[in-house]
């Protein structure tokens, strides 16, 4: 949960709902539902950008890029670069 002040991306500003549905039309078809629904959405990781939408949108979308599935790496690479990198940065998630 953050601490700041955030928006739910469906029913906060405008522009916050616009840059979330931006971003997720990159993301795979596995992403569609949250993964941990008990999370209210204002409290998900992306709500920690949506005071700045534009930023909300770049940050996210990058990723959502990366997950391209015209790219040469499959699912399963790209889960083992972020289980790695998550491990070499003390990451819980």
């Amino acid at each position: 949960m953050t601490w700041i002040k955030t928006y739910d991306p469906m029913n906060g500003p405008a522009d916050v709902k616009e840059a979330f549905l931006g971003y997720m039309k990159l993301y795979p078809k596995e992403y569609e539902q949250p993964s941990q629904p008990n999370i209210p959405p204002n409290g998900r990781i992306g709500a920690s950008h949506s005071l700045a939408p534009k930023v909300l949108y770049h940050a996210f979308a990058t990723f959502g890029a990366a997950m391209d599935p015209a790219l040469p790496l499959s699912r399963k690479d790209h889960e083992m670069i972020a289980t790695l990198t998550s491990a070499l940065n003390h990451c819980r998630y």
